[in-house]
């Protein structure tokens, strides 16, 4: 079965639909087709289902010939099963003149199957688009799986030590946590814990990289969505600054912390107390 994914939106947003997505290919055994733009490919390169990536910016300045040109890649496969997470009239009549027969979306003419994502996280809430295949999802159970050989990597660039390694991975953006306290963070932990090790995520690390720097650290701290999604689907424990409860799942590792309009006015003693200090 070859299942095709249309997905328009930022890199937080195709990391979001990773594990629904996942959850089709491994229960149907399907290979995956995934439209999306060039610069987010790199998200959905991590899942093994991976057949193909169609290179299409939902989001640009589309041409007639752009969507003739998805029609075509829509059409050479075979395909049984559409998840459409984009809107507007182009999709809908270039799926129209497709020859898949199930096409999942929230709305549209050419839908098959209308869906509402259900309550809950929100890679969780796409259950709704897996209930019509009579699939289903737990994911909070799903996680990554990155080569041993780029995980021995990782280790192999980390500070040497036994200590814990804590991973910073600020979002480098106006209203971030301050540049300063990033830097004075872990001086302050050393002194009560001597064999910290620590490491910090530049903001342009590419993902895959990040996501292997993720799942080799202890703990991680972060007020970068991409990062918080990483360390989520890695296993890694989580200080998420920013973030809300019902952004990530319940788990006792994963603590949010801050208002994401606020970062500037958290103090370092409650970071160092979501942190265990």
């Amino acid at each position: 079965m070859r299942v095709l994914v249309l997905s328009p939106g930022q890199l937080h947003d195709q990391l979001v639909r990773l594990p629904a997505v996942a959850a089709v290919s491994q229960q149907l055994q399907a290979s995956v087709h995934v439209a999306c733009a060039p610069s987010v490919r790199a998200a959905w390169e991590m899942l093994p289902s991976l057949d193909k990536v169609i290179p299409f910016d939902f989001e640009s300045q589309l041409t007639l010939a752009d969507w003739a040109n998805l029609l075509g890649n829509v059409r050479e496969p075979d395909f049984q099963v559409c998840l459409n997470f984009s809107e507007g009239q182009q999709v809908n009549l270039m799926l129209s003149m497709s020859h898949i027969p199930t096409r999942i979306a929230e709305r549209g003419f050419a839908t098959t199957e209308t869906v509402e994502p259900d309550g809950g996280w929100p890679a969780q809430a796409l259950v709704a688009y897996l209930k019509p295949l009579g699939c289903e999802l737990d994911a909070n159970q799903f996680r990554l799986s990155l080569p041993a050989s780029e995980l021995d990597e990782v280790r192999a660039s980390q500070p040497s030590g036994d200590g814990p390694l804590l991973l910073l991975a600020p979002k480098g953006q106006d209203g971030d946590w301050p540049a300063a306290r990033w830097e004075q963070l872990p001086t302050t932990i050393r002194e009560r814990l001597g064999g910290l090790r620590s490491v910090m995520v530049p903001t342009n690390e590419p993902l895959r990289r990040r996501a292997a720097a993720i799942a080799c650290a202890d703990v991680v701290l972060s007020s970068c969505p991409v990062s918080q999604a990483l360390a989520t689907y890695c296993g890694t424990p989580l200080v998420a600054l920013g973030a809300q409860a019902d952004d990530l799942p319940q788990r006792g590792e994963i603590r949010c912390l801050g208002e994401a309009s606020k970062l500037s006015e958290l103090d370092e003693a409650s970071v160092l107390a979501a942190l265990g200090f």
